[in-house]
């Protein structure tokens, strides 16, 4: 592995792009890739390297209000 892998970190792997670092327990890491969703990796096995593409915007959820589930 080329890059120390911290909880939040942003890194980019070869196949998938960049991608946020969500988990790291030593032996396994799991990133949320932007356009892939999250992977998991065996941490001594996964090329990754740092990267300083920001993270996307994820889509804000609405809230439904009592008013519009009582119309469903």
């Amino acid at each position: 592995m080329s890059v120390k892998v911290n909880k939040g970190a942003r890194v980019s792997q070869p196949k998938y792009g960049p991608g946020t670092v969500t988990d790291s327990d030593g032996t396994h890491v799991v990133i949320d890739f932007d356009n892939h969703g999250p992977k998991r990796f065996v941490a001594a096995m996964v090329s990754l390297a740092p990267t300083t593409e920001p993270a996307p915007e994820k889509a804000k959820t609405k809230r439904r209000t009592k008013k519009a589930a009582a119309a469903e």
